[in-house]
Protein backbone atom coordinates (compact mmCIF):
# COMPACT_ATOMS: atom_id res chain seq x y z
CA UNK A 1 0.00 0.00 0.00
CA UNK A 2 1.65 3.64 -1.05
CA UNK A 3 1.51 6.22 1.84
CA UNK A 4 -1.37 7.85 1.31
CA UNK A 5 -3.28 4.47 1.86
CA UNK A 6 -2.35 4.20 5.58
CA UNK A 7 -2.78 7.59 6.54
CA UNK A 8 -4.82 7.43 9.53
CA UNK A 9 -7.92 9.03 8.71
CA UNK A 10 -9.70 8.68 11.93
CA UNK A 11 -6.75 10.11 13.48
CA UNK A 12 -6.68 13.20 11.30
CA UNK A 13 -10.57 14.11 11.64
CA UNK A 14 -10.01 13.53 15.35
CA UNK A 15 -7.54 16.28 14.95
CA UNK A 16 -8.90 18.47 12.51
CA UNK A 17 -12.05 18.67 14.74
CA UNK A 18 -9.96 19.50 17.71
CA UNK A 19 -8.26 22.28 15.91
CA UNK A 20 -11.76 23.83 15.28
CA UNK A 21 -12.64 23.39 18.83
CA UNK A 22 -9.85 25.57 19.93
CA UNK A 23 -10.18 28.08 17.42
CA UNK A 24 -14.11 28.29 18.25
CA UNK A 25 -12.65 28.77 22.02
CA UNK A 26 -10.50 31.32 21.34
CA UNK A 27 -12.84 33.44 19.60
CA UNK A 28 -15.40 33.14 22.33
CA UNK A 29 -13.06 33.56 25.17
CA UNK A 30 -11.86 37.18 23.31
CA UNK A 31 -15.18 38.29 22.76
CA UNK A 32 -16.62 36.88 26.60
CA UNK A 33 -13.30 36.33 28.56
CA UNK A 34 -11.85 33.30 29.60
CA UNK A 35 -14.20 32.88 33.02
CA UNK A 36 -17.47 33.20 30.41
CA UNK A 37 -16.03 30.10 28.36
CA UNK A 38 -19.39 27.95 28.30
CA UNK A 39 -19.45 24.44 26.69
CA UNK A 40 -22.87 24.89 25.36
CA UNK A 41 -22.09 27.91 23.68
CA UNK A 42 -18.69 26.41 22.32
CA UNK A 43 -20.34 23.29 20.79
CA UNK A 44 -23.03 25.77 19.09
CA UNK A 45 -20.05 27.68 17.57
CA UNK A 46 -18.57 24.49 16.08
CA UNK A 47 -22.21 22.50 14.91
CA UNK A 48 -21.76 20.31 18.25
CA UNK A 49 -24.27 19.85 21.63
CA UNK A 50 -22.52 20.23 24.30
CA UNK A 51 -22.08 16.33 25.19
CA UNK A 52 -19.98 15.42 22.30
CA UNK A 53 -17.05 17.60 22.76
CA UNK A 54 -16.13 15.49 25.86
CA UNK A 55 -15.03 13.66 23.15
CA UNK A 56 -12.45 15.59 21.93
CA UNK A 57 -11.34 17.16 25.51
CA UNK A 58 -12.69 15.60 28.87
CA UNK A 59 -13.22 18.71 30.92
CA UNK A 60 -12.61 23.12 30.08
CA UNK A 61 -10.51 22.68 31.78
CA UNK A 62 -8.66 20.79 29.05
CA UNK A 63 -9.35 22.75 26.88
CA UNK A 64 -8.01 25.20 28.71
CA UNK A 65 -4.67 23.09 29.46
CA UNK A 66 -4.53 23.08 25.22
CA UNK A 67 -5.18 26.72 24.70
CA UNK A 68 -2.48 26.90 27.09
CA UNK A 69 0.01 24.45 25.39
CA UNK A 70 -0.76 26.52 22.07
CA UNK A 71 -0.15 29.87 23.21
CA UNK A 72 3.53 28.68 24.38
CA UNK A 73 4.00 26.96 21.63
CA UNK A 74 3.40 29.92 19.44
CA UNK A 75 5.49 31.75 21.60
CA UNK A 76 8.80 29.77 21.16
CA UNK A 77 7.84 29.46 17.59
CA UNK A 78 8.23 33.45 17.22
CA UNK A 79 11.19 32.88 19.21
CA UNK A 80 12.98 30.61 17.20
CA UNK A 81 12.18 32.45 14.12
CA UNK A 82 13.41 35.85 16.14
CA UNK A 83 16.89 34.96 14.80
CA UNK A 84 20.41 35.28 16.58
CA UNK A 85 22.34 38.16 17.23
CA UNK A 86 26.01 37.92 19.21
CA UNK A 87 25.52 41.03 20.94
CA UNK A 88 24.11 40.08 23.97
CA UNK A 89 22.24 43.32 24.62
CA UNK A 90 20.25 43.72 21.15
CA UNK A 91 19.05 39.79 22.15
CA UNK A 92 18.18 40.97 25.37
CA UNK A 93 16.23 44.14 23.96
CA UNK A 94 14.75 41.61 20.97
CA UNK A 95 14.01 39.02 24.30
CA UNK A 96 11.85 41.88 26.06
CA UNK A 97 10.17 43.69 22.76
CA UNK A 98 9.42 40.00 21.64
CA UNK A 99 8.02 38.87 25.25
CA UNK A 100 6.27 42.19 25.44
CA UNK A 101 4.61 42.39 22.21
CA UNK A 102 2.94 39.26 22.64
CA UNK A 103 1.95 40.08 25.63
CA UNK A 104 -0.12 43.02 24.82
CA UNK A 105 -1.68 42.08 21.54
CA UNK A 106 -3.59 39.56 22.68
CA UNK A 107 -4.95 40.69 26.10
CA UNK A 108 -7.34 37.12 26.93
CA UNK A 109 -3.96 34.94 26.04
CA UNK A 110 -2.11 37.21 28.54
CA UNK A 111 -4.30 36.29 30.99
CA UNK A 112 -4.58 32.83 29.86
CA UNK A 113 -0.75 32.49 30.14
CA UNK A 114 0.41 34.53 32.92
CA UNK A 115 -2.49 35.56 35.47
CA UNK A 116 -4.54 33.09 37.98
CA UNK A 117 -8.04 33.88 35.97
CA UNK A 118 -9.45 30.43 35.54
CA UNK A 119 -10.18 29.62 39.26
CA UNK A 120 -8.81 25.93 39.65
CA UNK A 121 -6.97 25.74 36.51
CA UNK A 122 -3.49 24.25 36.52
CA UNK A 123 -1.41 23.58 33.47
CA UNK A 124 -0.77 20.17 32.83
CA UNK A 125 3.33 18.97 32.77
CA UNK A 126 3.34 19.05 29.68
CA UNK A 127 2.13 22.42 28.63
CA UNK A 128 4.24 23.75 31.76
CA UNK A 129 7.20 22.70 30.05
CA UNK A 130 6.25 24.34 27.11
CA UNK A 131 6.22 28.03 29.59
CA UNK A 132 9.58 26.75 31.47
CA UNK A 133 11.53 26.81 28.32
CA UNK A 134 10.49 30.16 27.48
CA UNK A 135 10.85 31.02 31.01
CA UNK A 136 14.85 29.87 30.57
CA UNK A 137 14.91 31.66 27.44
CA UNK A 138 14.82 34.57 29.10
CA UNK A 139 17.45 33.56 31.72
CA UNK A 140 19.92 32.53 28.99
CA UNK A 141 19.78 36.16 27.97
CA UNK A 142 19.95 37.47 31.11
CA UNK A 143 23.08 35.02 31.69
CA UNK A 144 24.80 36.51 28.64
CA UNK A 145 24.61 39.57 29.48
CA UNK A 146 26.15 38.24 33.05
CA UNK A 147 23.49 38.68 34.83
CA UNK A 148 23.18 35.83 37.31
CA UNK A 149 20.62 34.38 39.65
CA UNK A 150 17.25 34.06 40.75
CA UNK A 151 16.57 37.30 42.21
CA UNK A 152 17.72 39.16 39.19
CA UNK A 153 15.30 37.01 36.87
CA UNK A 154 12.48 37.55 39.33
CA UNK A 155 13.04 41.62 38.93
CA UNK A 156 13.10 40.96 35.34
CA UNK A 157 9.67 38.71 34.90
CA UNK A 158 8.26 41.25 37.02
CA UNK A 159 9.53 44.46 35.37
CA UNK A 160 8.24 43.05 31.60
CA UNK A 161 5.56 41.40 33.05
CA UNK A 162 4.27 45.58 34.62
CA UNK A 163 4.72 46.66 31.44
CA UNK A 164 2.49 44.36 29.90
CA UNK A 165 0.16 43.98 32.55
CA UNK A 166 -0.10 48.13 32.78
CA UNK A 167 -0.52 48.52 28.97
CA UNK A 168 -3.62 45.13 28.75
CA UNK A 169 -5.23 47.02 32.02
CA UNK A 170 -5.28 50.48 31.42
CA UNK A 171 -4.69 51.28 27.37
CA UNK A 172 -5.38 47.85 25.60
CA UNK A 173 -4.15 48.23 22.13
CA UNK A 174 -2.36 51.21 22.72
CA UNK A 175 1.64 51.62 23.25
CA UNK A 176 1.82 54.44 26.37
CA UNK A 177 3.80 51.06 28.35
CA UNK A 178 4.75 48.77 25.76
CA UNK A 179 6.60 51.58 23.79
CA UNK A 180 9.22 51.84 27.47
CA UNK A 181 10.40 48.22 26.45
CA UNK A 182 13.99 49.56 25.77
CA UNK A 183 14.10 51.99 27.69
CA UNK A 184 13.23 49.70 30.54
CA UNK A 185 15.74 47.32 29.22
CA UNK A 186 18.45 49.42 29.36
CA UNK A 187 17.89 50.74 33.01
CA UNK A 188 17.62 46.80 34.09
CA UNK A 189 21.09 46.04 32.37
CA UNK A 190 22.67 49.18 34.38
CA UNK A 191 21.35 48.15 37.81
CA UNK A 192 21.91 44.38 37.27
CA UNK A 193 25.01 43.72 35.01
CA UNK A 194 28.48 43.42 36.99
CA UNK A 195 30.44 46.28 36.58
CA UNK A 196 33.60 45.32 33.83
CA UNK A 197 37.14 44.78 35.15
CA UNK A 198 38.97 48.33 35.26
CA UNK A 199 35.69 50.02 35.52
CA UNK A 200 33.93 51.71 38.03
CA UNK A 201 30.17 52.15 38.10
Amino acid sequence: MSGAQLRDRRAEHNAATRREILEAAWELVRVEGLGALAMRDLGARVGMRAQSLYSYFPSKHAIFDAMFAEANRELLRRSDAMGRTNDADEALHREARLWVGFAVEDPVRYQLLFQRTIPGFEPSQESHQLAAEALERARAALAACNIIGPRALDAWTAVTGGLAAQQNSNEPGGDRWSRLVDEITDMFLGHYRPPRPGRTE
